[in-house]
């Protein structure tokens, strides 16, 4: 039997903050080296345990946005008790109810008006109030290599040195040049989850920074993890847009050119995407994130055939083996 050192570490935390009849249940992690348990005890509510290895992810990025989130009126989880040394949290349970399991033809408006007004939080007041590092061009580049590194040469075995590199430039500068605020980074359907009270419940937080403003849009609208036609999601961006420029977002001259801006930033955060379920593959022993691929490979194809600049990008992607390609 291999010995879990961290689990005992956690049952020997909770025993010092005098955690008596309980057990630990794992719920499923997000795609890094963190790991999350379910608490119960008897009759009481349930609670959270995050343990972030600080060698690897640590807590104090989590702890200082969760707070500030909780200050704004957003609706995420509380931090209860902390043990920064070892790299454990207690949080409020927000439940097991993404919204990725309760999007259907009938509940998606209701739900996506309730993430779209969170997101429109995030952004107004989020934006100045907290202090986060910027997506610099050095970052969306490194993101965008994560497709090449490991999805084209480990994955596919076809290696591309330099044609990709003025594609990811120019996809780069473009989301430099959007309005910058608030973004979560993640903020899709897997991270969101439906409550009956403030929905949603907002997860994994801990790596915003302050970059474009179509970011976090794209992520819920052009999901990797379930897909909508292109008249519903025309239909979203504007009725984001028009709450956004009441609210004083900058959402660009008009609507045009911010569908221009969510379209190049779809393609770079697919490209990222589809690099990291490679990554988690063969680095962190993950398989299930690959079948996500085809469905995040046909939105870069089907976008980048709109646009006459990304015209070498769509002949490489269409040369590749894809013929499993078709959106869910």
């Amino acid at each position: 039997m291999i010995l879990d050192t961290r689990l005992e570490a956690i049952n020997h935390w909770l025993q010092e903050l005098n955690f008596i009849h309980y057990s630990l249940t794992p719920v499923a992690g997000d795609a890094s080296a963190r790991r999350y348990f379910r608490l119960f005890q008897p009759q009481k509510e349930s609670w959270i345990i995050m343990d972030a290895p600080p060698e690897k992810e640590g807590c104090a990025d989590f702890i200082y946005i969760a707070n500030k989130l909780n200050e704004l009126g957003l609706n995420v989880p509380r931090i209860l008790f902390q043990d920064l040394k070892q790299g454990f949290l207690l949080l409020t349970d927000l439940g097991s109810s993404q919204y990725l399991y309760f999007l259907n033809v009938n509940s998606a408006q209701t739900l996506y008006e309730d993430a779209i007004s969170a997101l429109l939080m995030l952004q107004s007041k989020g934006s100045n109030s907290i202090n986060l590092k910027p997506y610099s061009h050095e970052l969306l580049f490194q993101e965008m290599e994560l497709f090449k590194d490991w999805y084209l040469k480990r994955h596919l075995g076809i290696h591309i040195t330099t044609e990709l590199d003025s594609v990811f430039n120019l996809l780069a500068n473009t989301a430099l040049n959007q309005p910058q605020v608030f973004v979560h980074r993640d903020y899709h359907s897997r991270n969101l989850m439906l409550t009956n009270q403030n929905n949603p419940g907002i997860l994994d937080f801990q790596d915003a920074v302050k970059g474009p403003v179509t970011y976090d849009l794209v992520s819920l609208l052009r999901d990797c993890y379930i897909a909508w036609s292109q008249e519903k999601i025309a239909d979203w961006v504007s009725m984001y847009r028009n709450k956004a420029t009441q609210l004083d977002i900058p959402v660009g001259q008009d609507l045009n050119e911010f569908l221009y801006w969510f379209d190049w930033m779809g393609i770079q955060r697919h490209l990222k995407a589809i690099g990291i379920f490679a990554r988690l593959n063969y680095r962190d022993h993950k398989p299930n994130y690959l079948k996500d691929i085809p469905r995040t490979l046909a939105y870069i194809i089907r976008i980048g055939s709109q646009y006459n600049e990304l015209v070498d990008l769509n002949k490489i992607l269409q040369s590749l083996p894809q013929s499993n390609m078709i959106l869910q």
